[in-house]
């Protein structure tokens, strides 16, 4: 066809097509925002994470819905003295590596108690040698009280840590009822795992929180 064989005519000529020098294009300089700030900056050393830190900010409310499981909180508390938080070797390794303050929370659900003790230092490196050299000997001191019975404190109960950040925290479960805790117990270990991950979340957060405040302010 007649259009068919002539496709050229229907291209604009170049003299059609605007010329990218008529209008200035948008200059970039003004409105690139700055690299993102890095969360961990703000949980690794004292310097930087500022915002206020206790049992309320770390541990609020008076439970945690976490893992799909709701677990009760009983008592918590915080103090600058971290050795009389704990007992055995890791009372030496918070003193030795200037541990500033220890927060600590218990959570229940049925017969099952654990403590979370947070531990916090000034640098990411203080918490890291300290987190390294806690082998499992001695424990954060278990915290009873609004409502929850003695516990692990003559019985057999599970330890871990965990470091991030300036922060290392620990957790010691056991049973309410006086009896040894085994690896049967799939609520108490069920309960320690999830209070791990929530409280690396609970640390996460404040970094993010803080990165965050920090970025708006400029």
């Amino acid at each position: 066809s007649e259009a068919a064989g002539k496709p050229a005519d229907q291209l604009p000529s170049t003299a059609d097509i605007p010329s990218e020098g008529r209008t200035p294009g948008p200059s970039f300089e003004a409105t690139t925002p700055p690299p993102p700030l890095d969360p961990n900056d703000f949980i690794d050393s004292a310097a930087k994470d500022k915002a206020p830190l206790n049992e309320d900010t770390l541990f609020p409310g008076a439970s945690v819905t976490t893992g799909g499981a709701v677990y009760k909180k009983g008592a918590s508390t915080h103090t600058a003295k971290c050795s009389s938080a704990a007992q055995g070797a890791l009372t030496g390794v918070l003193k030795n590596n200037g541990c500033t303050q220890m927060i600590r929370a218990t959570y229940t659900k049925g017969d099952s108690a654990v403590t979370v003790g947070v531990a916090v230092f000034d640098t990411k490196a203080k918490a890291a040698k300290a987190a390294a050299e806690y082998k499992l000997k001695g424990a954060v001191v278990s915290l009873p009280g609004s409502g929850v019975p003695t516990f692990c404190r003559t019985t057999v109960c599970r330890q871990t840590s965990n470091s991030v950040g300036r922060y290392v925290y620990f957790t010691n479960g056991g049973l309410t009822n006086g009896k040894d805790a085994t690896k049967q117990d799939k609520t108490l270990f069920t309960l320690g795992d999830d209070l791990r991950a929530y409280t690396f979340q609970q640390i996460q957060r404040r970094g993010q929180t803080q990165a965050s405040a920090a970025a708006t302010a400029g």
